[in-house]
């Protein structure tokens, strides 16, 4: 359960700032991390949820430059303390902003855009290729769809229920199915006779699906599932089909590299965040609530200024 309260003013130690929180990024994995307890990161209720922030440094602690006050950054939190209106985090924690991308912008891209891109990176989409982009009105999926034009691919974008794929059409997607439907990749097939690279973002059987559009060549990766399970497909079969099944990591200088890339392209106009609900921080369990039914677009936020 999601209860609003009070808590301790932090205070930046050394090698460590403060920031002012104004929007807070909600992830699928929160809602299940509070529903289950299984999560990415070591924590154990009662506790502050919520790891990717943004807003501006107000102070900082012994051993930090003071010129850094008054920047804006994005930054995670380490797993939990996210949903706060003040955040302390290590010095070289925080990315800044680039100058003329929305602060709101920069948080729905933290998380997202990191992924976005190391997915688009290790997919190597090339022109002409035909890419399939699951969950494409997700907060990934929809910059997944634009990474992917931007090499060059054709996009097939895929989506649950009619108001999903009434909004991909609005942003200028031609392409694209309604996975619901039981003939989603007949369709498929007879847009393109196939797809050269899946971005599983369902997971369960749409992912199983999406696969068997895949042939000699083909890539699949998957980063997220909205089904409610994760994508099961034997690599003995990839392997015999001749489809290769990635599974991206990366260090923490990567990842960093990846959100900091995904900053730069949207305040250089190429890339658009979409962020489809904000809730005030009082209401994060309404923000769950929403993310949880499946029914939200784009990226959640919570908005604190």
């Amino acid at each position: 359960m999601l209860v609003p309260g009070p808590a301790p003013d932090p205070v930046p130690g050394p090698g460590q700032v403060l920031i002012d929180v104004a929007h807070a990024n909600l992830t699928f994995v929160e809602t299940m991390f509070r529903a289950t307890g299984f999560g990415p990161f070591p924590a154990t209720p009662p506790l502050i949820p919520g790891n990717g922030v943004g807003g501006v440094i107000t102070a900082v602690g012994a051993d930090v430059e003071p010129e850094l006050v008054g920047r804006r950054v994005v930054t995670g939190t380490g797993g939990s303390g996210g949903y706060a209106e003040r955040v302390v985090v290590d010095r070289d924690a925080p990315i800044e902003v680039p100058p003329g991308l929305p602060l709101d912008e920069a948080v729905a891209l933290l998380a997202d855009g990191r992924t976005a891109t190391m997915l688009v990176h290790a997919a190597g989409p090339r022109p002409g290729d035909r890419v399939l982009v699951e969950a494409a009105a997700g907060g990934v999926g929809t910059l997944l769809t634009q990474l992917a034009a931007a090499a060059g691919a054709r996009v097939l974008a895929a989506a649950g229920g009619t108001r999903k794929v009434a909004l991909l059409r609005e942003r200028g997607l031609d392409a694209v199915v309604d996975y619901r439907q039981p003939d989603w990749t007949d369709r498929v097939r007879t847009a393109t006779g196939g797809v050269d690279v899946v971005f599983d973002g369902v997971g369960g059987q749409v992912a199983r699906d999406a696969f068997d559009l895949l042939g000699a060549g083909g890539r699949m990766l998957s980063f997220g599932l909205a089904s409610g399970t994760w994508a099961d497909l034997p690599v003995e079969l990839a392997a015999t089909r001749g489809v290769t099944l990635l599974r991206p990591s990366a260090a923490p200088a990567q990842l960093r590299a990846f959100a900091e890339q995904a900053l730069a392209e949207a305040a250089a106009g190429r890339l658009r965040p979409l962020i489809g609900q904000r809730f005030p921080l009082e209401k994060a369990a309404d923000a769950h609530a929403a993310i949880e039914s499946r029914a939200t677009i784009g990226k959640t936020l919570l908005d604190l200024h």
